[in-house]
């Protein structure tokens, strides 16, 4: 990126209202939100560490998730929040900062909902084999290739986004500074940037996607011969709390990616946003803990320990 390149110093999101009376009631909406995603993933993370029996690689991958949800909430909803009561103004490298680790932390996601399906059809297809194939160290790496990957392929996007010409308006029709609002405002034909955006979008979006039907298609047909019906309710209770963070993250960010810019809403665009960047982060500890007896189990022993 030059400096030639670079006329605007920093953009002013519209955010999500223009009125006072509905941001300051989206404010302590939001803010709720946030504090209760941190503190939900921060009880599964601590749960899992604190329980041996969930010392497996399903709540590995699952303490990966949770860390991951603060993160990927962290990095937008502060300055959401900040927008709605103070300046709505962001400088043009906190906007290329916040916008390269929101791309990383939701690439992040994709990739291992995909790993965390393929744990769960290794589980349930090929049970005596799990502990083999599944060992410590191969969960370390796949965890290690989702966070690299996701982190080297956001770096590409924003690269090629930031070495556009910006030079007015800089006005976001946004909440926070993400890419196909961004490029919306280069001085420039995108048609290049966004192609590659829609490439590494297939490669993150819908590689990992088709891994997580493929190994749900093969968990179907190994539950429909089993033989007892606990054991069919046990496997699929397994599944769906994955199964329904999946819909969750992935329906949304497949309608925001992985559609022609030009014909997006952009009013729309920023509700499907705040589904997949506040909404689902907030609801993955309590679908995890509401759908999945272990966790269940281990907060109600540590609730009991406290009371001793």
């Amino acid at each position: 990126m030059t400096e030639s390149n670079v006329t605007v110093t920093e953009f002013v999101f519209l955010g999500l209202s223009s009125q006072p009376e509905i941001r300051l009631i989206l404010f302590i909406m939001f803010l709720f939100f946030y504090v209760l995603t941190v503190a939900g993933n921060i009880i599964i993370i601590t749960l899992i560490r604190l329980e041996p029996h969930l010392h497996t690689p399903m709540y590995f991958f699952l303490t990966n998730l949770s860390f991951l949800d603060i993160c990927y909430t962290s990095t937008n909803v502060p300055q959401m929040l900040s927008n709605m009561v103070g300046k709505k103004t962001i400088s043009f490298s906190g906007c290329a900062t916040q916008m390269y680790f929101s791309l990383s932390f939701g690439m992040i996601e994709c990739v291992l909902l995909g790993v965390m399906a393929y744990d769960r059809y290794v589980a349930i297809c090929h049970p005596l084999h799990y502990t083999v194939i599944m060992d410590q160290n191969t969960c370390v790496q796949l965890a290690a290739i989702s966070w690299s990957s996701s982190f080297l392929s956001s770096m590409v996007i924003n690269i090629l986004t930031l070495s556009l010409p910006y030079c007015g308006p800089n006005i976001l029709n946004h909440f926070f500074c993400e890419v196909p609002s961004v490029l919306r405002l280069a001085c420039t034909d995108t048609l290049l940037t966004e192609l590659v955006v829609f490439v590494f979008s297939i490669i993150i979006v819908f590689i990992p996607f088709f891994l997580i039907v493929v190994s749900y298609v093969r968990i179907l047909q190994s539950v429909l011969r089993m033989g007892s019906a606990s054991g069919r309710q046990k496997a699929l209770s397994t599944c769906a709390s994955h199964l329904t963070v999946v819909a969750l993250f992935y329906g949304t960010a497949i309608f925001m990616y992985m559609r022609p810019q030009s014909k997006s809403s952009r009013a729309g665009g920023k509700i499907i946003a705040v589904f997949y960047t506040v909404i689902t982060p907030m609801l993955n500890p309590l679908i995890y803990s509401l759908r999945n007896q272990d966790v269940k189990k281990a907060f109600r022993r540590a609730i009991g320990k406290q009371r001793i």
